[in-house]
């Protein structure tokens, strides 16, 4: 008798943490509601901004989650990525992704731009280190520089950097919904956990757009 209190006692234990595991996250713990929320416009696609910095291994762990969500979350949702331009070190690489993307190289260059820079160790936030990377790939260099030095890629990390201030982003991979909500890996518990937030605050916002 006493054997089976005990297992009966684990069971219920077990289903507690089971239940406390799927408990919808809560704001003030695992995400924040913004004082400067954002008004949608009607029709148009919830937007989810995902700051980070390719020199954070954080961010490095969640590309493929992220990706995952990206892929499930349809046409109703939008992936804005920003980098976060918070001092020279952060500048550099932020730079990095705006001529990437102004020289139609994001799409085939952003991952590998984590990968080799984290797992093969090719400190890729050193220019001459990043454009002989580049050239392995197949880059023309010399134009990828004329990018990295523009008047555009300047214009647009300092766009960055004042969003990251007016969302009062402290630390990456930080993702705001909506322009309403914000969570992070910090305080999710983990990059797993800030995705399922995230699709928690897409949900919501999508509800509440309804009620309007």
């Amino acid at each position: 008798m006493k054997a089976l209190f005990s297992r009966l006692a684990s069971l219920v234990l077990l289903a507690v943490a089971c239940t406390a595991g799927h408990a919808q996250p809560v704001a003030g713990r695992e995400y924040q509601v913004l004082d400067s929320a954002r008004t949608a416009q009607a029709g148009e696609p919830i937007e989810v901004i995902e700051f980070f910095y390719y020199g954070c291994p954080v961010c490095y762990e969640a590309q493929p989650h992220i990706a995952r969500w990206q892929l499930s979350a349809g046409n109703s949702v939008q992936l804005k990525r920003v980098p976060a331009a918070s001092g020279p070190a952060f500048e550099t690489f932020a730079r990095v992704f705006y001529a990437l993307e102004t020289t139609g190289l994001l799409a085939r260059l952003h991952w590998p731009v984590y990968d080799n820079h984290h797992f093969d160790g090719r400190r890729l936030n050193e220019e001459k280190n990043l454009l002989d990377w580049l050239q392995s790939n197949g880059v023309d260099s010399a134009r990828f520089k004329l990018a990295l030095d523009s008047h555009e890629v300047k214009l647009r990390v300092d766009a960055a950097r004042a969003l990251l201030d007016n969302y009062k982003v402290r630390g990456v991979p930080t993702m705001i919904v909506d322009g309403r909500y914000l969570t992070s890996a910090l305080l999710a518990g983990g990059v797993k956990e800030m995705m399922d937030v995230v699709e928690h605050l897409v949900a919501r916002a999508r509800e509440e757009r309804g009620k309007k």
